[in-house]
Protein backbone atom coordinates (compact mmCIF):
# COMPACT_ATOMS: atom_id res chain seq x y z
CA UNK A 1 0.00 0.00 0.00
CA UNK A 2 1.65 3.65 -1.09
CA UNK A 3 1.23 6.67 1.03
CA UNK A 4 0.54 9.43 -1.84
CA UNK A 5 2.09 12.40 -0.36
CA UNK A 6 1.21 16.11 -1.70
CA UNK A 7 4.05 18.09 -0.14
CA UNK A 8 6.05 18.11 2.69
CA UNK A 9 5.91 19.11 6.32
CA UNK A 10 8.92 20.80 8.66
CA UNK A 11 8.36 20.11 12.46
CA UNK A 12 11.16 21.51 14.38
CA UNK A 13 11.13 20.52 17.89
CA UNK A 14 13.44 21.94 20.30
CA UNK A 15 13.96 19.25 23.08
CA UNK A 16 16.81 17.98 25.00
CA UNK A 17 14.18 16.84 27.74
CA UNK A 18 15.50 12.96 27.36
CA UNK A 19 19.25 13.53 27.85
CA UNK A 20 21.13 13.60 30.84
CA UNK A 21 23.85 16.28 31.95
CA UNK A 22 27.21 15.82 30.90
CA UNK A 23 28.59 17.34 34.09
CA UNK A 24 27.27 19.82 36.68
CA UNK A 25 24.97 22.32 35.63
CA UNK A 26 25.45 21.26 32.35
CA UNK A 27 22.35 21.65 29.72
CA UNK A 28 22.44 19.32 26.37
CA UNK A 29 22.49 21.86 23.42
CA UNK A 30 20.63 19.54 21.17
CA UNK A 31 17.18 21.97 21.78
CA UNK A 32 19.35 24.51 19.49
CA UNK A 33 19.52 21.96 16.67
CA UNK A 34 16.53 22.96 14.71
CA UNK A 35 17.37 26.59 14.64
CA UNK A 36 20.72 25.48 14.05
CA UNK A 37 20.22 23.51 11.08
CA UNK A 38 17.85 25.82 9.70
CA UNK A 39 20.39 29.02 9.58
CA UNK A 40 22.88 26.66 7.78
CA UNK A 41 20.26 25.82 5.05
CA UNK A 42 18.26 23.28 6.01
CA UNK A 43 14.86 24.74 4.85
CA UNK A 44 16.07 26.33 1.57
CA UNK A 45 17.16 22.84 1.11
CA UNK A 46 14.22 20.90 1.71
CA UNK A 47 11.28 23.45 0.40
CA UNK A 48 8.32 22.42 2.78
CA UNK A 49 4.94 23.30 2.01
CA UNK A 50 4.66 23.78 5.83
CA UNK A 51 6.77 24.65 8.95
CA UNK A 52 5.19 24.12 12.76
CA UNK A 53 7.74 25.27 15.33
CA UNK A 54 6.99 23.90 18.54
CA UNK A 55 7.70 25.76 21.65
CA UNK A 56 10.96 25.09 23.35
CA UNK A 57 10.25 23.13 26.58
CA UNK A 58 11.77 23.57 30.12
CA UNK A 59 14.57 21.39 31.20
CA UNK A 60 15.27 20.41 34.31
CA UNK A 61 17.47 17.92 36.36
CA UNK A 62 15.55 17.38 39.04
CA UNK A 63 13.25 14.18 40.15
CA UNK A 64 9.88 14.12 39.49
CA UNK A 65 6.74 12.45 40.85
CA UNK A 66 5.61 9.07 39.53
CA UNK A 67 8.16 8.53 37.18
CA UNK A 68 11.90 7.13 36.84
CA UNK A 69 12.27 9.49 34.22
CA UNK A 70 14.51 12.96 33.88
CA UNK A 71 11.80 15.14 32.91
CA UNK A 72 9.16 12.70 32.42
CA UNK A 73 6.42 14.94 32.52
CA UNK A 74 7.72 17.29 30.20
CA UNK A 75 8.62 14.65 27.68
CA UNK A 76 5.12 13.91 27.67
CA UNK A 77 3.35 17.27 27.14
CA UNK A 78 6.35 18.02 24.13
CA UNK A 79 5.75 14.60 22.70
CA UNK A 80 1.66 15.00 22.69
CA UNK A 81 2.57 18.10 20.84
CA UNK A 82 4.89 16.28 18.32
CA UNK A 83 2.23 14.01 17.96
CA UNK A 84 -0.75 16.38 17.30
CA UNK A 85 1.88 18.10 14.63
CA UNK A 86 2.61 14.96 12.90
CA UNK A 87 -1.43 13.87 12.98
CA UNK A 88 -1.91 17.80 11.42
CA UNK A 89 0.38 16.95 8.70
CA UNK A 90 -0.44 13.73 7.86
CA UNK A 91 -4.22 14.42 7.26
CA UNK A 92 -3.00 17.32 4.93
CA UNK A 93 -0.77 14.63 2.90
CA UNK A 94 2.26 16.14 3.80
CA UNK A 95 5.24 13.78 4.54
CA UNK A 96 6.18 15.16 8.52
CA UNK A 97 9.95 15.45 8.83
CA UNK A 98 10.54 16.30 12.57
CA UNK A 99 13.93 17.92 13.22
CA UNK A 100 14.99 17.65 17.41
CA UNK A 101 15.95 17.31 19.92
CA UNK A 102 16.59 14.38 21.39
CA UNK A 103 15.50 10.50 20.91
CA UNK A 104 12.26 10.93 22.82
CA UNK A 105 11.03 12.84 20.19
CA UNK A 106 10.59 9.19 18.09
CA UNK A 107 7.33 8.48 20.80
CA UNK A 108 5.23 11.46 19.71
CA UNK A 109 6.27 10.95 15.98
CA UNK A 110 5.03 7.50 16.53
CA UNK A 111 1.78 8.35 18.65
CA UNK A 112 0.60 10.91 15.99
CA UNK A 113 1.20 8.48 13.06
CA UNK A 114 -0.43 5.50 14.66
CA UNK A 115 -3.50 7.31 14.60
CA UNK A 116 -3.60 6.73 11.17
CA UNK A 117 -2.42 3.18 10.67
CA UNK A 118 -0.61 0.59 11.92
CA UNK A 119 3.57 1.24 11.59
CA UNK A 120 6.69 -0.43 11.46
CA UNK A 121 9.81 0.96 12.31
CA UNK A 122 13.40 1.78 10.88
CA UNK A 123 15.63 2.66 13.46
CA UNK A 124 18.76 4.41 11.91
CA UNK A 125 20.96 4.85 15.00
CA UNK A 126 24.28 4.17 16.41
CA UNK A 127 22.61 2.90 19.31
CA UNK A 128 20.01 0.32 20.61
CA UNK A 129 18.43 2.31 22.78
CA UNK A 130 16.90 -0.69 24.42
CA UNK A 131 17.03 0.64 28.40
CA UNK A 132 13.42 -0.36 29.84
CA UNK A 133 12.91 -1.49 33.37
CA UNK A 134 14.01 -4.98 32.71
CA UNK A 135 17.35 -3.86 32.20
CA UNK A 136 18.41 -0.60 34.02
CA UNK A 137 20.72 0.04 36.43
CA UNK A 138 19.43 1.31 39.94
CA UNK A 139 20.23 5.39 39.70
CA UNK A 140 17.60 8.06 40.56
CA UNK A 141 17.04 8.98 37.25
CA UNK A 142 17.18 7.79 33.50
CA UNK A 143 17.32 9.42 30.36
CA UNK A 144 14.35 8.31 27.98
CA UNK A 145 16.96 9.50 24.86
CA UNK A 146 18.25 6.00 25.44
CA UNK A 147 14.91 4.27 25.89
CA UNK A 148 12.82 4.92 22.49
CA UNK A 149 13.23 1.66 21.08
CA UNK A 150 12.29 0.01 23.95
CA UNK A 151 9.49 2.44 24.66
CA UNK A 152 8.39 1.91 21.05
CA UNK A 153 7.59 -1.40 21.42
CA UNK A 154 6.15 -0.87 24.39
CA UNK A 155 8.95 -1.61 27.17
CA UNK A 156 9.55 1.18 29.64
CA UNK A 157 8.26 4.05 31.91
CA UNK A 158 3.98 3.42 32.07
CA UNK A 159 4.40 7.22 31.76
CA UNK A 160 5.70 6.83 27.76
CA UNK A 161 3.79 3.68 26.89
CA UNK A 162 -0.06 5.19 26.64
CA UNK A 163 -1.47 7.87 23.99
CA UNK A 164 -4.45 9.24 22.46
CA UNK A 165 -6.08 7.23 19.54
CA UNK A 166 -3.04 4.80 19.75
CA UNK A 167 -2.79 1.14 20.99
CA UNK A 168 0.04 0.33 23.33
CA UNK A 169 2.74 -0.27 22.04
CA UNK A 170 3.02 1.74 19.23
CA UNK A 171 4.67 -0.55 16.97
CA UNK A 172 5.20 -4.70 17.73
CA UNK A 173 8.34 -5.75 17.78
CA UNK A 174 8.32 -8.18 14.76
CA UNK A 175 7.79 -4.38 12.85
CA UNK A 176 10.93 -2.84 13.95
CA UNK A 177 14.11 -3.03 12.90
CA UNK A 178 17.56 -1.68 14.03
CA UNK A 179 20.34 -0.36 12.19
CA UNK A 180 23.51 0.75 13.53
CA UNK A 181 24.27 -0.30 16.69
CA UNK A 182 28.20 -0.24 16.99
CA UNK A 183 28.83 -1.20 20.52
CA UNK A 184 26.82 -4.49 20.35
CA UNK A 185 29.78 -7.05 20.85
CA UNK A 186 31.30 -4.71 23.82
CA UNK A 187 31.64 -6.99 26.90
CA UNK A 188 30.41 -4.46 28.81
CA UNK A 189 27.09 -3.53 26.44
CA UNK A 190 23.91 -3.71 28.92
CA UNK A 191 21.13 -4.27 26.36
CA UNK A 192 21.97 -8.23 25.39
CA UNK A 193 18.16 -9.09 25.86
CA UNK A 194 17.28 -7.19 23.01
CA UNK A 195 18.35 -10.56 21.85
CA UNK A 196 15.31 -12.04 22.89
CA UNK A 197 12.65 -9.72 20.96
CA UNK A 198 11.36 -10.27 17.39
CA UNK A 199 13.52 -6.68 16.82
CA UNK A 200 15.53 -7.23 13.37
CA UNK A 201 18.75 -5.72 14.34
CA UNK A 202 21.71 -4.92 11.43
CA UNK A 203 24.82 -4.02 13.17
CA UNK A 204 27.07 -1.44 12.11
CA UNK A 205 29.63 -4.31 11.35
CA UNK A 206 27.39 -6.01 9.21
CA UNK A 207 26.02 -2.83 7.35
CA UNK A 208 29.99 -1.63 6.36
CA UNK A 209 30.53 -5.11 5.49
CA UNK A 210 27.72 -5.72 3.50
CA UNK A 211 27.14 -2.28 2.20
CA UNK A 212 24.25 -0.01 2.41
CA UNK A 213 21.90 -1.87 -0.72
CA UNK A 214 22.30 -5.30 1.11
CA UNK A 215 20.95 -3.48 4.29
CA UNK A 216 18.07 -2.15 2.76
CA UNK A 217 17.77 -5.58 1.13
CA UNK A 218 17.27 -7.06 4.02
CA UNK A 219 15.55 -4.43 5.55
CA UNK A 220 13.04 -4.51 2.93
CA UNK A 221 12.58 -8.60 3.48
CA UNK A 222 11.21 -7.53 7.11
CA UNK A 223 9.13 -4.71 5.82
CA UNK A 224 7.49 -6.59 2.99
CA UNK A 225 6.16 -9.15 5.59
CA UNK A 226 3.62 -6.76 5.59
CA UNK A 227 3.36 -4.65 2.53
CA UNK A 228 0.23 -3.27 3.36
CA UNK A 229 1.56 -1.32 6.69
CA UNK A 230 3.39 1.52 6.37
CA UNK A 231 6.65 2.70 8.24
CA UNK A 232 8.74 5.35 9.83
CA UNK A 233 12.10 6.18 9.64
CA UNK A 234 14.02 7.41 13.13
CA UNK A 235 17.49 9.20 12.16
CA UNK A 236 19.41 9.46 15.07
CA UNK A 237 22.81 11.38 13.22
CA UNK A 238 25.28 9.70 15.75
CA UNK A 239 24.82 6.74 13.16
CA UNK A 240 27.55 8.71 11.08
CA UNK A 241 31.26 7.86 12.45
CA UNK A 242 32.23 10.05 14.53
CA UNK A 243 35.20 11.66 12.25
CA UNK A 244 32.83 13.43 10.28
CA UNK A 245 30.05 13.98 12.85
CA UNK A 246 31.44 14.36 16.31
CA UNK A 247 28.68 16.94 17.71
CA UNK A 248 26.78 14.51 19.21
CA UNK A 249 26.57 13.52 23.04
CA UNK A 250 27.50 9.82 22.29
CA UNK A 251 30.04 9.54 18.96
CA UNK A 252 31.63 6.59 18.31
CA UNK A 253 33.30 4.48 15.14
CA UNK A 254 32.65 2.73 13.02
CA UNK A 255 30.21 4.70 11.20
CA UNK A 256 28.76 5.81 8.22
CA UNK A 257 30.04 8.49 5.93
CA UNK A 258 27.60 11.45 4.89
CA UNK A 259 27.50 9.23 1.38
CA UNK A 260 26.33 6.38 2.98
CA UNK A 261 23.96 7.75 5.23
CA UNK A 262 22.18 9.51 2.23
CA UNK A 263 21.99 6.28 0.09
CA UNK A 264 20.66 4.70 3.57
CA UNK A 265 17.87 7.31 3.51
CA UNK A 266 17.00 7.45 -0.14
CA UNK A 267 16.46 4.02 0.14
CA UNK A 268 13.82 4.04 2.66
CA UNK A 269 12.50 7.87 1.82
CA UNK A 270 11.71 6.57 -2.05
CA UNK A 271 9.24 3.71 -0.78
CA UNK A 272 5.62 5.18 -1.18
CA UNK A 273 5.22 2.80 2.57
CA UNK A 274 7.66 5.36 4.13
CA UNK A 275 5.24 7.57 6.62
CA UNK A 276 7.52 9.82 8.13
CA UNK A 277 10.89 10.62 9.50
CA UNK A 278 12.49 12.23 12.58
CA UNK A 279 16.33 13.31 13.23
CA UNK A 280 18.02 13.73 16.43
CA UNK A 281 20.71 14.22 18.57
CA UNK A 282 22.84 16.90 16.55
CA UNK A 283 24.19 19.26 19.11
CA UNK A 284 25.34 22.65 17.73
CA UNK A 285 26.80 23.15 21.16
CA UNK A 286 29.50 20.87 19.78
CA UNK A 287 30.10 22.69 16.64
CA UNK A 288 30.97 26.20 17.32
CA UNK A 289 31.64 27.27 13.26
CA UNK A 290 28.52 25.22 12.09
CA UNK A 291 30.53 23.31 9.83
CA UNK A 292 28.53 20.05 10.72
CA UNK A 293 25.34 21.44 10.68
CA UNK A 294 26.14 22.69 6.98
CA UNK A 295 27.45 18.55 6.61
CA UNK A 296 24.14 17.80 7.93
CA UNK A 297 21.76 19.51 5.46
CA UNK A 298 23.74 18.24 2.89
CA UNK A 299 22.94 14.01 3.68
CA UNK A 300 19.29 15.51 4.37
CA UNK A 301 18.99 17.23 1.35
CA UNK A 302 20.30 14.29 -0.51
CA UNK A 303 18.70 11.86 1.44
CA UNK A 304 14.94 13.12 1.22
CA UNK A 305 15.53 13.93 -2.56
CA UNK A 306 12.86 11.39 -3.56
CA UNK A 307 10.21 13.18 -1.58
CA UNK A 308 10.17 15.63 -4.57
CA UNK A 309 9.49 12.49 -7.14
CA UNK A 310 6.43 11.22 -4.38
CA UNK A 311 5.25 14.26 -4.71
CA UNK A 312 4.84 15.13 -8.17
CA UNK A 313 3.41 11.35 -8.61
CA UNK A 314 1.04 11.65 -6.27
Amino acid sequence: MGHPIEGTALIRAPSNLGLKPLRPGHEPGTWRAPQVLTEAGLERRLRPDRTVDLERPRYSTEKQPGTVLRNGPAIRRFNQQVADAVDAALRDRLFPIVVGGDCSILIGALAGARRHSELALVHLDGHSDFRHLGNYEDVPLHSAAGMDLALAIGLGDPLMLRWDGAPDPLVPAERAIQIGEREGRDPDWGWEDIADTAITRIEMFELLGSGVAQGLRRSFAVLDRTPEIPFWVHLDVDILDQDVMPAVDSPGSPGLDFDGLAALLRGFVASPRCLGLNVTIYDPDLDPDGSYARGLVGVLGDGLAPLESRRNSA
